[in-house]
């Protein structure tokens, strides 16, 4: 049985990644464990990783070597999709004593329990089939909440990993998302983002996401929900009409696009193409005028010219996007795209990610121009950051005003007067119109 007392985390990736880990604090809690911070040193290190990129992969090792300088005879346990990927070649690096695969992720109270003596390296939990589901949520870690709805993915697009890591697309009950929100709730939450990794193949019995989104709208204590990435083919008209009418579901859709041409889109064997993608913004901006919407765009695909890398910038400038996440391609073991040909040059492709993402900076500036002057509901942040706490509009707008204790973690009206000096997140608040409890 491990002996240690204290365990500190690092989460690297996704809301679902902090999702998960929060639940694997909340069990070892159970059993006696007490959070740290990484840097203050601790018995056991949790190290949840990511694989969608590169540099991903390239942090997990620079945190092993950190944990074990802060703490030389700590536990170290990796987690997450890199994890499940590449567990034996984890197992062998120096400083890891377990690998938890996707199967054991949320057994590590049982197993600590059982160990009687440390074996460097041990894995466990990473066969891949007929993976088992276990409900997430974040708490007190951040002002909002990461829900977890969905797992795994079905979609075989030819650069991502994500099935290999995360297995098939399966789903928790609306029976235990509801009581998941109610215990959100009760910890004084107030905004919650419904995440996963496809979470519009939601599916409980016959029921589907936008049945899910109208029992959540019922619940006590939760003042906003925000629907995390949600692809464009399965965005319905029910699921628009229902943020639409919602006083709690907030004006805000992140839906992927990786990229603007349909020869592209097609080499990722993505399920949909620009027409759809633009149908279903336009939709979206005609029911919901004041709606922010973001996507996620991915350059320098085998085969991504420079006149179809234009066609993507083009596109998206016709488009009403508000802001963009921006991914440059890395090449992912076990991938289709690996066979591709038409390989893009690395500096290529950091000049169209440097492109893009000036292009999201002018997006974002233009999207939050029309609302200087206006007056919003933000839900401020708790932590003080060179004396300003921050937040967020209902439509995503991210705002600062001046550090005061009684504003910490409070939904606030607030008038919106300027941009800060970088000229990307408006700042300035004239003052305070109410106060909601």
């Amino acid at each position: 049985m491990f002996k240690g007392k204290t365990v500190a985390f690092y989460t690297l990736g996704c809301k679902l990644n902090f999702s998960e880990s929060s639940t694997i604090s909340r069990q070892l809690n159970e059993i006696g464990f007490v959070k740290t911070e990484f840097n203050d040193g601790a018995d056991m290190y949790i190290i949840n990783t990511c694989s969608v990129t590169e540099n991903a992969n390239k942090e997990c090792r620079r945190l092993i070597r950190k944990a074990k300088k802060i703490s030389p005879e700590s536990f170290v346990v990796i987690t997450g999709c890199f994890a499940q990927l590449k567990p034996k070649s984890i197992s062998e690096m120096e400083g890891v004593d377990m690998v938890l695969g996707a199967n054991d992720k949320f057994n590590l109270p049982n197993l600590l329990q059982n160990l009687d003596n440390k074996k460097i390296g041990e894995i466990h939990g990473c066969e891949i089939n007929n993976l088992n589901y276990t409900s997430s949520y974040s708490l007190g870690e951040r002002t909002r909440s990461f829900l977890k709805i969905q797992d795994g993915c079905d979609y075989p697009c030819t650069y991502c990993t994500i099935p290999l890591a995360r297995g098939k697309s399966r789903c928790d009950t609306i029976e235990n998302i509801l009581k998941n929100a109610i215990e959100i709730a009760k910890n004084g939450i107030k905004e919650i983002v419904i995440t996963g990794v496809n979470i519009g193949e939601f599916r409980d019995d016959n029921k589907r996401f936008s049945d899910l989104i109208k029992e959540l709208e019922k619940i006590d204590g939760i003042e906003r929900f925000r629907i995390s990435s949600i692809e464009p083919n399965l965005i319905t008209d029910e699921i628009i009409e229902t943020v639409k009418n919602s006083k709690k579901f907030m004006p805000h859709f992140h839906i992927p696009l990786q990229s603007g041409s349909d020869k592209i889109l097609g080499k990722m064997k993505r399920r949909y193409r620009t027409d759809l993608y633009k149908e279903k913004l336009e939709k979206i901006v005609k029911a919901i005028p004041e709606v922010c919407i973001g996507a996620d765009v991915i350059v320098g695909f085998p085969g991504e010219t420079d006149e179809l890398f234009n066609t993507t910038m083009n596109f998206i400038k016709n488009l009403p996007i508000s802001y963009l996440h921006v991914f440059s391609y890395s090449e992912r073991e076990n991938t289709l795209a690996t066979t591709f040909e038409g390989i893009v040059e690395k500096n290529k492709r950091v000049e169209r990610s440097k492109m893009l993402r000036i292009l999201s900076d002018k997006l974002q500036r233009s999207y939050y121009q029309k609302y200087l002057g206006s007056i919003q509901t933000a839900l401020l942040e708790k932590e003080n950051k060179n004396g300003f706490l921050f937040g967020f509009t209902d439509n995503y707008i991210k705002v600062k005003v001046p550090f005061t204790e009684e504003l910490v973690q409070k939904k606030i009206n607030l008038k919106l007067l300027s941009f800060d000096e970088n000229g990307s997140v408006l700042s300035k608040i004239k003052e305070n119109i109410c106060i909601q409890q």
